[in-house]
């Protein structure tokens, strides 16, 4: 099969979950499936490992249940968005004594990207962005029809655009005179009024809103809250890849509370909660990043960074 997407930081993923506990076998919850590279490559490793794959994107889904089949039962398919799955599934006592691992790969597929119509890149004939086409709003509608204070927002808080004001209030005039009805006419009416030294003047605008229109920070935010609530067993990992700053703070900061023994509030003069309280350590004190080799094969592996905690039980 020709593969339509490079999978990030690799070898890094295999090394993270290079455990005894998943040497061993048990289960792991592939919660971003995509078309399969990082679930193929961990099964591959460790042929005593079973993986639950997870995707909101029904043609990913599709490519990765035939590229994974010759692994037959070692791997099953669940349609969905992955924070409300991991929730049932760990509501499994017995499936939950069986988990190793969870892995996240929080970004968008080459075959997204590349694909115009989709209507994730900038000279797409689409305004789409949604990774699962059954979702009723799309890029189009938050465009044509958010008021100029929500779009402010969104550009403000999810594309850290300085000039978000700006930027929400062209958008706004433009749409009086004619609505937007391609990712191209977005583009090139934000390539018109900014600049930018080393990316595409569009690309925080574009990446605000697709992280609105897919509820991106939401769905991370909710997996790690359920996994604070319902930690995975002893020597279990999570792996989180992230590609921008808001994404990678949200994972910091979660790992850097499950590591702590107090949970007090920091006006208490003397700890009362008994310090029994640590989830597990931070395995990295730094994210792992790309090498240069793999910077020269996949030049979109610059922003990747990866994360790991391991629990204690």
């Amino acid at each position: 099969m020709e593969i339509p997407h490079i999978s990030v930081l690799l070898e890094q993923v295999l090394e993270s979950f290079d455990t005894q506990e998943v040497q061993k076998g048990g289960v792991l919850l592939d919660c971003t499936l995509g078309f399969g590279g990082h679930s193929c490559a961990l099964l591959e490793a460790y042929p005593n490992l079973e993986i639950i794959g997870i995707d909101q994107d029904k043609d990913a889904l599709a490519f990765s249940m035939q590229r994974l089949k010759k692994f037959g039962n070692r791997i099953c398919f669940r349609d969905g968005r992955y924070s409300a799955i991991v929730k049932e599934l760990l509501s499994d006592k017995n499936l939950k004594q069986r988990i190793v691992g969870i892995l996240a790969d929080i970004g968008v597929s080459s075959m997204q990207f590349d694909n115009k119509e989709r209507g994730f890149c900038f000279d797409s004939p689409n305004l789409d962005m949604r990774m699962d086409q059954m979702r009723q709003e799309s890029a189009k509608e938050i465009v044509n029809h958010y008021k100029l204070n929500d779009l402010e927002r969104i550009f403000r808080d999810f594309g850290e655009i300085r000039e978000y004001k700006k930027l929400a209030r062209l958008i706004v005039e433009q749409r009086k005179i004619e609505k937007f009805d391609s990712a191209k006419s977005l583009s090139e009416l934000i390539a018109r009024h900014f600049k930018h030294p080393k990316i595409h003047p569009a690309t925080q605008a574009f990446q605000a809103l697709r992280i609105a229109v897919n509820d991106e920070l939401g769905e991370l935010e909710r997996l790690l809250q359920c996994l604070s609530e319902n930690p995975l067993n002893k020597g279990a990992r999570v792996s989180i890849i992230s590609f921008h700053s808001l994404e990678d703070r949200l994972v910091k900061q979660y790992f850097k509370e499950w590591e702590k023994d107090c949970i007090c509030d920091s006006s208490v003069i003397r700890c009362v909660c008994g310090k029994k309280h640590r989830k597990g350590k931070n395995l990295y004190k730094k994210p792992l990043c790309a090498d240069e080799k793999e910077l020269k094969e996949n030049p979109r592996s610059r922003s990747a960074k990866l994360r790991s905690f391991e629990f204690r039980g």
